[in-house]
C-alpha cells in the first residue's frame, strides 16, 4: 500500500496529517508513505522529524485583497502553478500512490487535483467548520471527504456523502491523567486553574483582556492563572505590575509559550483562547469548558464557525473580539467560576463532541480507498 499525503503551511494542517500517517504506519508497518509540501514552511521540519519521506513543490496562495502588489504576487503564483503541475506529475510517476490524501494548505490543491486527473484515488480532510476555498473545490471530485465537524457539510458539494472523522489529537493529551497533571503543576485540590493563550504569536486583544482579568481577580486564593503571552506579548508581565499584580504572586504564572500542553490542559478547569480546529479538538478530547475568542483575521472567518459548533451544543462560551474587553471577559469568567456545576456541564458537553479515535477512523477510510485502487 502506497499513500501520499499533502499538507503544509501551519500546524493545523500538518499535525493531523502526521497523526493519521502515524496511525497508518502503526497498523500497516509495510505501507509506503510519502509527504509532499513546501521547503519553506513548517512541514519541511516536522515531517522528516516524524520519520516520513518528504518531497517538495513550489507553490504559494492567492491574495484576495485587490491591490497592485497582490496582483503581481498572484501572477507569480499562476506561473508557479504551471510549473507545479509538472512537478506533481513527476512525483506521482515516481511514487505510484494508491491514494493521495490532502489535509490542507496551499500544497493540497495542486497535489490532489493532479492526482485525481491522473486516475489516483483521492481523499481530503477539512479541519474547520467552514471549509477553505481549496477544499470546497476539491470536494467536488474527491473520492472521500472527511470532516472534523458535521456543520462543514453544509458548505460543500461532494461527489460522495462526506464522513465525520473528527480531528486527531496527540496521544500524550488523550492519555493524560488530570490528578497527575495537577500534582505536577503543584496545584491544590481546591484551586481552579484558568489556562489562557492567544496563539504562538500572541493576540494583542486577548493579551489585553486577560491581563485585565488577572488584575481584577488575582487576589482570589482559590484561582490560579496560567497565561501564555506569545511572541509579541512580552509586555504582559510589566503591564501586570503596573496594574498592581506583584511579580511574586504565587497564583499568577506567565509564560511566553506553553510547551507542555499535555500537562497544562488536562489540569485546567477553564480554558480561554482562540478557536483553531486543533485547539478545539484538544479541548473536546479533555472535556474542558472554554471561553472562545475567535480570530477575525482568518480566511472565511472559520474560527467563528469552529467556535459556534461548540456554542450550539452548550459546550463553550463565545466572546467576539469586537466585544472583548477586560470587563466583559472578567464578568463571564467570574460567572463561570462561581458555578462549578455549570462548568462541569459545559465540559461534559465538550467531551461528548470529541471523536477520540479520529486517527483510526481516518486511517480506515484511507485504507479502504487504497485497497479499492489495487
Amino acid at each position: 500500500m502506497r499513500v501520499l499525503f499533502a499538507a503544509g503551511g501551519t500546524g493545523g494542517h500538518i499535525n493531523p496529517a502526521l497523526a493519521a500517517a502515524g496511525e497508518l504506519r502503526a497498523q500497516y508497518p509495510d505501507a509506503q508513505i510519502l509527504f509532499v509540501g513546501t521547503e519553506d514552511h513548517m512541514e519541511a521540519r516536522l515531517v522528516p522529524a516524524a520519520g516520513f519521506a518528504f518531497r517538495t513543490i513550489a507553490i504559494e496562495g492567492f491574495q484576495r485583497k485587490p491591490t497592485l502588489q497582490n496582483l503581481k504576487r498572484n501572477l507569480h503564483t499562476v506561473r508557479l502553478l504551471l510549473h507545479t503541475t509538472g512537478a506533481v506529475k513527476a512525483i506521482l510517476r515516481d511514487f505510484k500512490p494508491d491514494v493521495a490524501v490532502g489535509f490542507g494548505g496551499y500544497v493540497s490543491g495542486p497535489v490532489i487535483r493532479t492526482a485525481a486527473r491522473c486516475g489516483v484515488k483521492t481523499a481530503i480532510h477539512e479541519q474547520n467548520a467552514y471549509p477553505g476555498v481549496t477544499n470546497k473545490a476539491l470536494a467536488k471530485s474527491a473520492d472521500c471527504v472527511m470532516l472534523t465537524v458535521e456543520a462543514a457539510a453544509e458548505h460543500l458539494r461532494c461527489k460522495h456523502p462526506p464522513v465525520v472523522t473528527g480531528l486527531p489529537v496527540r496521544r500524550e493529551i488523550l492519555g493524560a491523567d488530570r490528578a497527575f497533571a495537577r500534582a505536577k503543576l503543584g496545584l491544590r485540590d481546591e484551586q481552579l486553574l484558568v489556562l489562557s493563550m492567544g496563539g504562538s504569536l500572541g493576540a494583542k486583544a486577548v493579551n489585553e483582556a486577560v491581563t485585565g482579568l488577572i488584575a481584577k481577580t488575582w487576589q482570589r486564593p482559590d484561582v490560579v492563572f496560567l497565561h501564555a503571552t506569545g511572541k509579541y506579548g512580552k509586555w504582559v508581565p510589566a503591564r501586570l505590575c503596573e496594574l498592581g499584580v506583584p511579580e511574586t504572586a504565587a497564583n499568577v504564572w506567565v509564560r511566553e509559550y506553553i510547551d507542555d500542553m499535555e500537562t497544562c490542559l488536562p489540569a485546567a478547569d477553564l480554558v480561554i483562547g482562540r478557536a483553531g480546529a486543533s485547539s478545539l479538538a484538544e479541548i473536546e478530547a479533555t472535556g474542558k469548558p472554554s471561553v472562545l475568542i475567535p480570530s477575525p483575521n482568518v480566511a472565511e472567518n472559520h474560527q467563528y464557525h469552529n467556535a459556534m459548533a461548540l456554542v450550539r451544543n452548550d459546550a463553550a462560551r463565545l466572546i467576539a473580539e469586537k466585544d472583548l474587553t477586560p470587563e466583559s471577559l472578567t464578568a463571564l469568567v467570574e460567572s463561570l467560576l462561581a458555578d462549578r456545576a455549570q462548568l462541569r456541564a459545559i465540559g461534559e458537553n465538550a467531551r461528548k463532541m470529541a471523536v477520540l479515535d479520529s486517527a483510526k477512523v481516518i486511517c480506515e477510510h484511507i485504507v479502504r480507498l487504497a485497497k479499492g485502487a489495487d
